[in-house]
């Protein structure tokens, strides 16, 4: 490209970045580089040399290009002259003047690729303007991307970190996590990323032409955010040993990964699991300007055979011998976009998966499957509704099989799926319970609609108070990690006769995908009870569970009666999860230039912890990344304190998060909201 001062009376460009920036919603992330959304017009000035003066309308022609091979068929590259108005339907310029300076005013096509962009004088040569950065825009009515509401794009857009939902549906946990969007860098790794993926490598034109598209950029990220079959961020690991990388519940933000797989040469960084795996890609969506939020599946079903049915062998021990499986919670995004390739009324939102569970036109990826398609059962559509379908809607059948062979239905087994689906709720640190939005509610009209659309005519019946022998398990309010306390499975007899039962009773570790691991409690006993019923204790140690629990802090109980005289099998069974330590904020500033967490937590276990470390980050908060304070040994029962100084670099709303980690007690989380103020 040529220098244009060879061939205008310009002296200097300036793309007024701020201002540019401040009006386009991305000054957050630099007043420095010029970073505009689709279907906005945006202004640079070009300043004259002293006496001299630019003629509006002599021939004056543009280019703006993306990608390495731009071609105006293909809708990277665009050709356009100044006019008297700006068009919101198409690539459109126009000029003001005055004595010594021209303002000239661009607006890009709504559905213009997204991507790097050199803006081109071309007066029979091509002469730079300067680049720039073009994203999908929530606030442009003709994108796709368009959200109409201000606090939902303040929400699923702009704001930097948010609440991730894990544990169980009536011991559900907050995991406080870092999106950071607008961090330094994180923009460019989030194109990095796009140009790293196969469909790149294979056809780098069509690609960044397919880029208007938030539907097909979606799909792409679902396959790249996971490692399997690409150059993809993140390797999966759910066995325990991780021990060549770094845990996945060590993990508290999105960028420190981002980092590490672009600093590493696009090496997938070891190890996530599915909330990190989703918490990267709403990183990556609301970087690129796609509205994105975190969602979590409460007895989330992995259907192996595709027939919607959860066919599910135990042998006595509750290991689970068939392929299908039910995860304690599974975590997807949302993304919101029209779908023009599809039926009007299937806009809005759009889940996608970039856990790597499921090849879909033979790639690991999910999605985006439109939420109302799989309310609907309509498991036809584009792309992938039926693995997500049974995820949140799969009957469950459930035997045991014994060593000799036989097998026997297991009385009392149904078990819910899909239940609890959460997100944070937007500008309030609260749950939001958007199961209405995948299913119509239990057993109403609606939802046996949906089930013969959906050729699934198995429902089971969910009776109330039956005949027969009954077990259930009860655990008390107070289940703190290094106590010990009971738990008790409760018998009932609704018979008329005297029963003789063999009750087996025990505790196992478990983690968040129903993975079995040590036996950490065991009771077995013979029991002769009348009408009444009877109660069986089982008491869990520290001592026991503590050497095998995994870091989900998960325990799994599972009782079996056994009826002696008719051989017919019980089952009954509780996931539990071990109440943190909580972490008291003493006190956080909210003012100034070095402030300082005022942090405190008393070690539960009845042994000391070793390497204890307090971390803080947030976005705009900590430089970027988490600021660590060791604070060594502390003995059992005792308290630990820090203080933990940080710099804020911009005013606003921000979350600070607080992490607590030893040998024997980690991830232990909170946050606290401050504001920042100039």
């Amino acid at each position: 490209e040529a220098d244009i001062r060879k061939y205008l009376p310009i002296e200097r460009i300036d793309l007024v970045c701020e201002v540019n920036n401040t009006d386009h919603h991305t000054l957050q992330n630099s007043a420095d580089r010029l970073i505009v959304r689709r279907g906005l017009p945006f202004t640079i000035t070009l300043h004259l040399r002293p006496g001299t003066h630019f003629q509006n309308g002599d021939n004056i022609n543009f280019i703006a290009q993306t990608g390495p091979i731009p071609s105006v068929e293909a809708q990277t590259k665009a050709k356009f002259s100044l006019s008297r108005f700006i068009s919101r339907s198409s690539w459109s310029a126009t000029a003001e003047m005055s004595d010594s300076t021209v303002s000239l005013t661009v607006c890009s096509h709504p559905n213009a690729p997204i991507g790097v962009y050199k803006l081109i004088l071309d007066q029979g040569e091509a002469i730079g303007l300067g680049e720039f950065v073009l994203l999908f825009n929530p606030w442009c009515k003709q994108d796709p991307v368009y959200l109409a509401s201000e606090a939902e794009r303040e929400e699923y857009v702009l704001s930097q970190d948010g609440l991730i939902y894990r544990g169980i549906p009536n011991r559900i946990t907050v995991l406080p996590w870092t999106f950071g969007q607008f961090e330094p860098g994180i923009l460019d790794i989030c194109l990095q990323i796009l140009d790293e993926s196969p469909n790149y490598i294979s056809d780098a034109a069509l690609d960044c032409s397919e880029r208007r598209n938030p539907v097909y950029v979606t799909r792409v990220l679902s396959a790249m955010i996971n490692s399997l079959g690409d150059k993809g961020v993140l390797v999966g690991n759910w066995s325990d040993d991780y021990e060549d990388g770094v845990k996945p519940t060590v993990w508290k933000d999105s960028c420190s990964i981002l980092r590490q797989w672009s600093n590493d040469g696009c090496r997938a960084v070891r190890y996530g699991q599915c909330w990190v795996f989703a918490a990267v890609a709403c990183t990556v969506s609301r970087a690129l300007g796609i509205p994105c939020r975190v969602v979590t599946n409460y007895g989330s079903a992995r259907d192996s055979n595709g027939d919607l049915v959860m066919e599910r062998f135990y042998n006595e021990f509750d290991e689970n011998i068939a392929d299908d499986s039910i995860w304690n919670f599974h975590v997807w995004v949302e993304n919101w976009m029209t779908r023009p390739d599809l039926s009007l009324g299937y806009e809005g939102w759009q889940a996608s998966d970039p856990t790597p569970q499921h090849r879909s036109e033979g790639v690991f990826c999910c999605g985006p499957v439109p939420v109302r398609a799989i309310k609907e059962g309509e498991l036809t559509f584009k792309y992938d509704v039926p693995f997500v379908y049974a995820e949140v809607n799969a009957d469950v059948v459930e035997y045991i099989k014994l060593r000799d062979g036989r097998v026997f239905k297991m009385g009392g087994s149904t078990t819910e799926v899909g239940k609890s689906i959460s997100t944070k709720a937007v500008g309030r640190d609260e749950r939001e319970d958007i199961t209405h939005n995948y299913k119509y509610p239990e057993g109403s009209e609606e939802e046996r609609r949906v089930y013969e659309k959906a050729n699934h005519h198995n429902k089971l019946a969910q009776a109330g108070e039956e005949p027969g022998l009954h077990i259930k398990i009860k655990v008390t309010p107070d289940m703190q990690i290094g106590s010990d306390f009971d738990v008790y499975a409760e018998l009932k007899n609704n018979t008329m006769v005297t029963k003789s039962c063999r009750v087996m009773f025990y505790a196992q570790a478990v983690s968040y995908n129903g993975k079995l691991g040590e036996t950490c409690g065991l009771g077995n006993c013979l029991i002769v009870f009348y009408v009444s019923g009877g109660r069986v204790t089982l008491r869990l140690e520290y001592a026991e569970y503590s050497k095998a629990i995994t870091q989900d802090r998960m325990i799994k109980l599972l009782a079996l009666l056994i009826d002696a005289e008719t051989r017919d099998f019980y089952r009954a069974k509780k996931t539990i999860i071990l109440d943190d330590p909580e972490i008291i904020i003493l006190g956080v500033p909210k003012v100034g230039q070095n402030l300082v967490a005022d942090l405190a937590l008393q070690n539960p276990l009845p042994e000391p912890l070793e390497n204890c470390v307090f971390t803080i980050h947030g976005a705009n908060l900590t430089d970027g990344k988490p600021i660590t304070h060791e604070v060594g040994t502390v003995g059992p029962k005792e308290f630990v304190t820090a203080k933990v100084q940080f710099t804020p670099k911009l005013p606003g709303q921000r979350k600070i998060l607080i992490d607590f980690a030893s040998d024997k007690l980690h991830n232990v989380e909170t946050y606290e909201n401050l504001v920042i103020y100039e």
